[in-house]
This record gives C-alpha cells, sequence and structure tokens, in this order.
C-alpha cells in the first residue's frame, strides 16, 4: 500500500499584492490567499459571505491571522494547467458550444440575481474600491495623473498629455476631442456626487480569472451591493480589452497556470496603422484596427444581449445605454494601468479608446466588439 503523504504545497503564485498556493491537507484540495492589507481581508471575508447567499463560491474553511498579514483557507476547485476558468473557454480560435453554454448560465444567474437584489443605494453604500476610491483624493487618478505629463505617444505623438484638448483627434476618419485636465475633473465630480445609483449583489470585479468553469465565482473583496453599470463595464472592458490584451502584455506573471492565453494576444491587440501630428491643422491622426477573437466577441456579445440590455430595460427603461456606462469605461481605462507606464503605440490606442467612450456617439455594441476593418486610407 502507498501512503500519501499528509501535507503537500505546490507553487507559490504572485496576484497584484496577494499570494495564492495550492495545498493539499490530509488528502483535502485548498487553495491558501495570502493578503497583507488587514482591511482588504476583511472586505475579502465580508464580501464571500455576501456572496455565497446568491452565487457558487467555494467554501471558506478557515482564515488566521499571520506575521504580516492573513491567510485564507478556500475549498480549491478543480482545475489544471489551461482549465478551470473562463479564460480557457475564451483561448480558443473559435467559440465553442461550452462557451456558449456557460455565457447562457453566467448571463442567467446574473439577471436573476441583480434584478432580485437592484435598489437604489447611496454610493456611500456600495462597493467604492473600483470606482470611488480611485476618483477621490488620494486615489489613483490622483497617484497617477495628478502633478504629472506626459507625452501622448513618444516618437509618433510628442504632444503633451495636457495640451491634448488644443488639437482636433481624428481616430479612423472620424473627428473627437479630448481635454485631459477636463476629463479628470469630471470623473472625480461625476464620483463624489451623492445622487443614488442603482446596486445589487454581485462579485464586483468579474474578469476571467475571477470566474471559475464549471461556474463559480472567486475573488471576493469587491463582493457585496456594487453599482450595476460598474459590474457591466467591468467585465466588457475586461473581456475586450484588458484580458486578452493589456493584462497578459503587462502582467504576464499572472497566467503562469494559463499560458494558452499568451498564443491569442495578437488576435485581441489592436493595430496602429498611422499615430501622427498635422501641425498645420493642429490635428493628431490616429488610425488603428481593432482586434478581438472569435471566442472573446461571442462572449461580450452575450453579456451585452443576455444580461446588460434586459437589466438596463427593466432599471432604466427608455435611457441611453451609453450614458450609463460612459463614465465607468471610462474610469476602468485610466484607473488601472497608468497609461504614461504603457507603451506609445499601446498608451495612444487607449487614449483613442477614452475619446471614443467620452464621444456622444459611443456606443457600447461597436466599441466592445468592434468589427474589425481596415482604416481609412485618405
Amino acid at each position: 500500500m502507498t501512503l500519501q503523504p499528509w501535507l503537500r504545497i505546490g507553487s507559490v503564485r504572485r496576484f497584484t499584492r496577494n499570494l495564492l498556493c495550492s495545498v493539499d491537507l490530509l488528502g483535502r484540495p485548498l487553495l491558501l490567499k495570502y493578503t497583507r492589507d488587514p482591511v482588504e481581508a476583511r472586505e475579502e471575508i465580508r464580501g464571500h459571505a455576501c456572496l455565497a447567499r446568491y452565487y457558487r463560491v467555494p467554501a471558506l474553511h478557515a482564515h488566521l491571522r499571520v506575521p504580516g498579514g492573513r491567510i485564507l483557507a478556500y475549498e480549491r476547485l478543480p482545475g489544471c494547467t489551461d482549465q478551470g476558468l473562463l479564460l480557457d473557454l475564451l483561448n480558443t480560435d473559435e467559440p465553442s458550444s461550452e462557451l456558449h453554454a456557460y455565457m447562457n448560465q453566467l448571463t442567467a444567474t446574473y439577471r436573476e440575481t441583480i434584478l432580485a437584489t437592484a435598489r437604489l443605494v447611496d454610493p456611500a453604500h456600495v462597493v467604492r474600491k473600483l470606482y470611488w476610491d480611485r476618483a477621490a483624493s488620494g486615489g489613483r487618478l490622483d497617484m497617477y495623473y495628478a502633478g504629472t505629463d506626459f507625452l501622448a505617444a513618444d516618437g509618433l505623438v510628442d504632444v503633451p498629455i495636457s495640451r491634448l484638448g488644443t488639437y482636433t483627434l481624428s481616430i479612423n476618419g472620424h473627428q473627437y476631442y479630448l481635454d485631459w485636465a477636463a476629463v479628470l475633473r469630471q470623473l472625480r465630480a461625476h464620483f463624489t456626487t451623492s445622487e443614488p445609483v442603482w446596486a445589487a449583489v454581485t462579485q464586483g470585479d468579474p474578469t476571467d480569472v475571477n470566474l471559475a468553469h464549471p461556474l463559480a465565482w472567486l475573488d471576493y473583496d469587491t463582493a457585496g451591493m456594487n453599482s450595476i453599470p460598474g459590474e457591466f463595464a467591468n467585465f466588457l472592458w475586461y473581456a475586450s480589452t484588458l484580458g486578452g490584451w493589456l493584462v497578459p502584455t503587462y502582467n504576464p506573471a499572472a497566467f503562469a497556470d494559463h499560458p494558452a492565453v499568451f498564443a491569442h494576444v495578437p488576435a485581441n491587440t489592436p493595430e496602429v496603422r498611422l499615430g501622427n501630428l498635422e501641425h498645420t491643422t493642429r490635428t493628431i491622426r490616429i488610425d488603428y484596427v481593432p482586434r478581438l477573437s472569435a471566442p472573446r466577441r461571442a462572449a461580450v456579445t452575450a453579456y451585452l444581449n443576455q444580461l446588460v440590455r434586459p437589466v438596463a430595460d427593466r432599471l432604466w427603461p427608455g435611457a441611453d445605454l451609453a450614458n450609463l456606462l460612459r463614465p465607468y469605461v471610462a474610469m476602468r481605462i485610466l484607473g488601472v494601468y497608468n497609461l504614461a507606464d504603457l507603451t506609445p503605440e499601446d498608451r495612444l490606442v487607449l487614449l483613442a479608446r477614452l475619446a471614443e467612450a467620452l464621444s456622444p456617439t459611443f456606443d457600447p455594441t461597436t466599441y466592445f466588439c468592434p468589427l474589425e476593418s481596415p482604416c481609412p486610407t485618405s
């Protein structure tokens, strides 16, 4: 008879400021999460308890104070390399029947729970981490951009970001304007108003690495009463931009257990065809080709049609979906990565995406599911 070791410890993975480690203890598969921030640990425990009443989540077996932080011991769901997450259903060349079934289940669960728990809430009582806190004094908008200036795209468009408002942006043949200082002021103002927002019980950060397959919800420090448009914007921006392009490009360690993502980065990376400055007309011309793989396009389309639109029709009948999503999309663009830290081409694309999102012509359908087409040649 072969005796199994009573303790088996897997490799340690770093996700943002947290460490994750798989452990088998007396035959029980566990996932240990080490969190340094005691406030974040408390929010994680609270969020897990809140979410567990409405969604499938792994059991939280224990949480222990340890030197420098706290360890949370979760049930470890089945999974292995390139298996176990929504991400893995997206890392294919074509959308599978499994992906379609998953999105049907995901959107049906969210639709039912959001409509059952939705209510108008004072912004002081919603989960504030991803939007309100980042727009507040000392938050990420300040940490990234206060008192700083940088070029729109070094070597391509050598215009300081502070002076963008004095130029016309010609993006794929359409004209836009982007006053950098005004954008920051407007976002700060939007997320400091006391006007009630529609909120519901959600996970808050529904990325393709926080959604397990088979369907379960992971990561709970933003779980609770979340702004519904913020929840929508988060999934749509992550599925269409962050998960397939920016995160694997700038944080590849997050995908150590899901390396198939890297083969699909080119299918999700926009191509800059032209970025230049026409001094005589004070026009910055940006021509780029958006790219979104077929599985990600299918996931975003299902999310929009089966969740976002039905919920919006119920809670905001007759309202313009673009107006509901616009400030949250802008915050996702500016508040995840510091644009100054990106390559010039990537920064230029995100500035173009910001201008498009803030434009009166912003259309969520074409914005998040862009039709790939050649840039204008004239």
